[in-house]
């Protein structure tokens, strides 16, 4: 265990390049199974999750080649030796349960333990199988293991309705039809970008999917798939948190290597800020200027804001957390309401710890007003996004904090101290 130790109220400035995005990456790893030839990833980025997929990948047969100074990744899998995933990874990283689709379509047959990850609320594995059950294969979850198999008949494509928009089940179900016999046409599917990415790279494969990016996904099953190269887009939650890092401690910041389409869906939660920021999509480069003494932009008739999330282009769940700190150092009164993750707001306890005025109305809506002196103390990371938004909160508080747990923020971002160290943060790790 190593905690990180910060002395705050120091104002970050300078450049950050953004790293890939570890939602497109994890399932761009798992995807490189459905084919028997090398698959070269590009802008990998450095972080424990990567590692642990690429762990798990190596388990189930394939060989791996890694340059993390170069940020690419060489996955060859010839043949499926086991299509068992570890308990012990599963334990580690919830989309181990991403190799359910290319395993099944790959070898016929997948078991899986049950996946662990951030213990930021219930989220439901039903959807995936209903997915796979309505292409062909048969199921046998049990407490201990989640089995699936095809038997001798292959994969039949399928009119597939989603009970939920969920992203791990929309890019299961895709992997694992690109490859079945017929048509499948996948209803109320996730449009988040990273599954955009995911469709991107099966149909440099040979695959031929459609309409990624919107709910309805059509897919014509092929009979094989063959290697590639492609890039990781950027990580737009990474990018918003070190703009919000920026703007809480009020300094300016010049982000590298973005793709501007995600930070359409950005700008208006973070404009209620008083957060705006001008993007140069020939060097794609992202600019944000501080403006100090921000006050929070109120509704027609000086009503309370409320920030919600929700299914992409819905603003993202993972940026809650990074949005509630930021609040806390902005003039005014915003209410936000986490739909998606009833767990995923109880870090607050540690931010009011720290002095913040918060009050929790239940576990998925908090009340912010701002702004907080906050003050440094001992806080826990207990997920990767409760994490980033601690160390955020001790940047801006007086004094010095200890944020112990912080191989949770390891999973999820690139050299942590580093970066922010880099943009004149007076943080190191024990």
């Amino acid at each position: 265990m190593s905690s990180l130790v910060i002395r705050g109220q120091k104002s970050l400035a300078g450049i950050h390049r953004v790293a890939g995005n570890k939602n497109a990456a994890l399932p761009m790893i798992a995807a490189s199974l459905l084919t028997a030839e090398p698959v070269r990833l590009e802008n990998v980025p450095d972080i424990d999750d990567v590692a642990s997929m690429l762990e798990a990948a190596k388990r189930l047969g394939a060989t791996v080649s890694r340059d993390c100074d170069e940020g690419t990744v060489v996955l060859h899998t010839p043949r499926i030796r086991s299509a068992r995933i570890d308990a012990e990874l599963a334990a580690r990283i919830r989309t181990s349960f991403l190799f359910a689709g290319p395993l099944l379509a790959r070898t016929g047959r997948a078991s899986l333990p049950p996946p662990g990850g951030d213990a930021i609320g219930a989220r439901r594995l039903d959807t995936h199988f209903a997915g796979f059950r309505a292409l062909g294969a048969k199921s046998r979850p049990t407490r201990r293991s989640l089995s699936l198999h095809a038997g001798r008949v292959s994969l039949k494509g399928a009119r597939i309705l989603l009970d939920e928009a969920s992203v791990t089940a929309t890019e299961n179900i895709l992997m694992a039809a690109v490859l079945a016999d017929g048509h499948t046409e996948i209803y109320n599917a996730a449009c988040e970008p990273h599954v955009v990415d995911l469709a991107a790279m099966l149909n440099v494969m040979g695959a031929k999917v459609e309409g990624a990016g919107t709910n309805r996904i059509s897919v014509e099953g092929v009979k094989s798939l063959h290697g590639c190269t492609v890039r990781v887009g950027c990580d737009y939650i990474e990018a918003g948190s070190y703009i919000a890092a920026a703007a809480a401690t009020g300094g300016d910041l010049l982000l590298t290597e973005i793709d501007p389409g995600p930070f359409e869906v950005l700008a208006g939660p973070f404009a209620r800020f008083g957060v705006t920021w001008t993007i140069d999509r020939a060097s794609r480069t992202l600019r944000y200027i501080s403006r100090h003494r921000r006050k929070m932009k109120y509704d027609l008739g000086d009503a309370i804001p409320s920030i919600a999330d929700g299914p992409w282009p819905a603003f993202p769940s993972d940026l809650m957390s990074i949005l509630i700190v930021l609040a806390t150092q902005t003039r005014g009164t915003c209410l936000f309401f986490e739909k998606m993750f009833e767990s995923r707001l109880y870090f607050v306890d540690r931010l009011r710890q720290m002095g913040a005025k918060i009050v929790q109305c239940d576990p998925h809506r908090v009340v912010v007003t701002g702004p907080s002196h906050l003050v440094g103390g001992s806080v826990a990371s207990n997920d990767i996004r409760a994490g980033i938004a601690l160390v955020i909160a001790a940047l801006c508080a007086r004094g010095e904090s200890v944020i112990s747990a912080a191989e949770t923020i390891d999973r999820g971002y690139v050299a942590v101290e580093d970066s922010f160290t880099a943009l004149g943060a007076d943080m190191h790790r024990i």
